[in-house]
């Protein structure tokens, strides 16, 4: 049985938005995948500065996702990849949301706005790089139509990752 999805809205990240991330995110649940711990407010502050460039650039971000009664859940959008290993050179969307809004359907609604926004400016394929012990961001990728393409070993942490693609 196919659920409707919820009402998300995306903006391009504001000043304030940094705060409303650093408080959603303020959860080891939240940050398994990211590290395992909470990120200083400063992180989110040059995040969110970084996105507003890369909009202004690209003309699509890590985007503060809203739902339906206007509250900052998380971010969801695209960047170029941004390190010196994996798929260099190509366009990455990702997602997180605070703890309370898992399993409800937002990261899927929000990553089909971000894969019909970057479509429309011009990119042609994205990959989504996911550690493969991350299954509810894995089930993501899935129901976007995503492929597996390779397994790898992270740099940083040494865990085994996996890049999905999808053509747009």
């Amino acid at each position: 049985m196919n659920r409707a999805l919820p009402v998300v809205r995306l903006r391009v990240p504001t000043d304030e938005d940094a705060f409303a991330w650093h408080r959603v995110f303020d959860d080891p649940d939240v940050m398994e995948f990211h590290g395992g711990r909470s990120a200083e407010l400063s992180v989110y502050e040059e995040l969110t500065a970084r996105q507003r460039r890369h909009d202004a650039e690209y003309g699509f971000c890590l985007w503060t996702m809203l739902d339906e009664s206007d509250q900052v859940i998380g971010f969801t959008g695209a960047q170029p990849w941004p390190q010196d290993w994996g798929p260099k050179g190509e366009i990455e969307i990702g997602w997180r949301l605070g703890r309370a809004y898992w399993g409800q359907g937002y990261a899927t609604a929000a990553a089909g706005l971000t894969l019909d926004r970057v479509r429309s400016a011009g990119v042609s394929s994205v990959v989504a790089m996911v550690l493969s012990r991350n299954e509810r961001s894995i089930a993501v990728t899935r129901r976007l139509g995503m492929r597996l393409t390779d397994v790898f070993t992270t740099p940083t942490l040494e865990q085994e990752g996996h890049c999905y693609r999808l053509d747009l």
